[in-house]
């Protein structure tokens, strides 16, 4: 028995294999291990000798790793979290396509191509891969914070413009170049956008019911493999159901399925029998990238890569950094969002593919595109260093910190308004973090007889707080000014209730410097790494493990 006799066994054998091994190499090299599944991509791909693997099976393959991931990301995503970060998710995400294609055209003038050339090059420029940013974002524990909030917001709405883009990308197909377009295209637009709301609108209003009711009844059977299998049902049924019925892309259609399941009880337990699969798969869609790519194009014509990596990294990352910063979010949070976002992926190539066989793009064009995207998605996770080490660099400057802070007199959710440190004369708690747990916290605060100044980096959900007359602040709590402003020179104690470990380091450091007798409460329920809780100098850590078994020991107690 051949490989020509099994294809499916054989490219997904060999595609494991080579991606376990170039990524091996790559870690011992202390490369990203994405940098590592690309090049087996490019070693299985028919532009270099050897074996063929087949690229229309890895590329379905592929698609399940993404429909796994989005599934992944949407359970831990909900309809709340997006609309705290809707202003600048779709402000953001509109502005960097805009400027994306402007650059495009503009190189599509440098290089005699013609305009329609130029904007889906710049479109496909524009999008970032869902799966690179989600790595990223979980690799560097931010995916659960503010920055990724914003970040996947932003990917979302880029998502749902690129799917507009897939129906109106035909439309600019002219034989001969003198053909308008034609009106049938342009309701076809229409129509797909209609379809992305029925879709949403019917998925929403029955899910949230009908999805988490069927998987209690398979719970009900205590079969695990039942309900690993109705769990994988669930992810690729409403995907393939997004793109066969309603037109949608099958990442879009995952996405929306693991938010229908957010709000079950069961949502831990479904991404723990969705996460091992998920993980393999999305290997594999890196392997089917690189098997894509023509290596021949970076010497023959370096120039033109070089400006599309520029374009991708540079370009646009600088269109999100000024949105970001306007918006008046962190310094960290312009520099790290804009990291995230500096890359292109899978709605890249679909759309560069879609362009190609239409005569939009010309092959060359395709392989500059896909070389730009193997490079900005090999340097991605080094932009993320790099923009730590700006933000301790600007830090550090005196002169550069003062220019890229916000005067008080000009940010009114920056500070406390000075009627309200009046009201805040009993004993002091400053909170550090205003999601789920720090919710709870400030809800039941009154319980506790003190008063209470929150710290928060989404300055939306700061003005909700406000609103609702609760003392709130936007800023990064590991600066010596917002927990100067917090008054936490007079706070009895500190709770952090963040999600990300290496910054909860850095607010204790901050804090003990300015506020040393401040007792300090964190949650324990995360990874520090090579930081040493033991060493962090806290006066009470909370896990979850010791609270329900404090909780069922004091249950046992009243049982005579």
């Amino acid at each position: 028995m051949t490989e020509h006799e099994m294809p499916l066994i054989t490219t997904l054998s060999f595609g494991l294999v080579m991606a376990f091994m170039f990524g091996l190499v790559a870690v011992r090299l202390r490369l990203p291990p994405i940098v590592g599944y690309l090049l087996a991509g490019v070693f299985l791909g028919p532009y270099t000798p050897g074996f063929v693997a087949d690229a229309e099976i890895a590329k379905q393959l592929s698609e399940v790793g993404i429909v796994l991931l989005m599934f992944g990301v949407g359970l831990h995503f909900s309809l709340k979290d997006l609309w705290e970060v809707k202003k600048i998710a779709i402000t953001g995400a509109f502005a960097q396509i805009v400027v994306s294609v402007v650059i495009g055209l503009g190189l599509a003038h440098l290089w005699g191509w013609k305009p329609e050339a130029g904007f889906v090059f710049g479109l496909a420029c524009s999008v970032a891969s869902t799966v690179v940013m989600m790595r990223a974002l979980e690799d560097n524990h931010l995916l659960h914070s503010t920055i990724g909030k914003i970040a996947v917001g932003w990917l979302i709405v880029q998502d749902l413009v690129m799917v507009l883009a897939l129906v109106l990308v035909p439309s600019l197909a002219r034989s001969g170049g003198d053909e308008p377009i034609h009106l049938e295209m342009i309701l076809g637009g229409a129509v797909a956008m209609a379809k992305m709301a029925l879709f949403v609108l019917v998925t929403l209003l029955l899910g949230y019911r009908a999805l988490p009711g069927i998987l209690h009844q398979v719970v009900a059977t205590r079969s695990r493999e039942l309900f690993t299998l109705a769990v994988l049902a669930v992810a690729v049924g409403v995907a393939f159901a997004a793109g066969m019925i309603f037109g949608v892309s099958l990442a879009l259609g995952a996405f929306i399925a693991g938010m229908m399941l957010k709000e079950s009880s069961l949502s831990k337990d479904i991404a723990e029998r969705a996460l091992p699969l998920q993980d393999a798969f999305a290997v594999l869609f890196f392997v089917a990238v690189g098997m894509l790519f023509n290596p021949t194009v970076i010497w023959e014509d370096p120039v033109s890569v070089i400006l599309c990596v520029l374009t991708i990294m540079v370009g646009k990352s600088i269109a999100s950094f000024v949105v970001v910063t306007a918006f008046r979010y962190p310094l960290r949070t312009g520099l790290l969002v804009t990291a995230g976002l500096g890359q292109i992926g899978e709605f890249s190539f679909v759309i560069a593919t879609l362009a190609l066989s239409f005569g939009i793009l010309s092959s060359h064009a395709h392989d500059i595109l896909l070389a730009g995207a193997l490079i900005s998605i090999s340097l991605n996770p080094l932009t993320f260093v790099g923009s730590r080490l700006i933000y301790e660099c600007v830090g550090a400057t005196p002169r550069f910190a003062q220019f890229f802070s916000l005067p008080e007199d000009d940010d009114e959710l920056a500070h406390l308004q000075p009627e309200e440190k009046k009201e805040l004369a009993r004993s002091l708690v400053v909170l550090i973090g205003a999601g789920q747990i720090g919710g709870y916290i400030y809800s039941h605060i009154d319980e506790t007889r003190h008063e209470l100044v929150i710290i928060e980096t989404n300055r939306e959900k700061v003005e909700i707080l406000r609103e609702r007359g609760y003392h709130a602040i936007a800023g990064d709590a590991g600066s010596f000014e917002t927990l100067t402003d917090a008054m936490i020179d007079r706070a009895v104690a500190v709770v952090i209730a963040i999600p990300e470990a290496f910054e909860v380091g850095r607010i204790i450091e901050a804090i003990r410097e300015i506020g040393p007798q401040a007792k300090i409460v964190i949650q324990d329920r995360y990874n520090f790494g090579a930081v040493d809780v033991e060493e962090m100098q806290v006066d009470l850590k909370v896990t979850g493990a010791e609270e329900i078994a404090k909780r069922m020991l004091s249950y046992l107690s009243t049982l005579r």
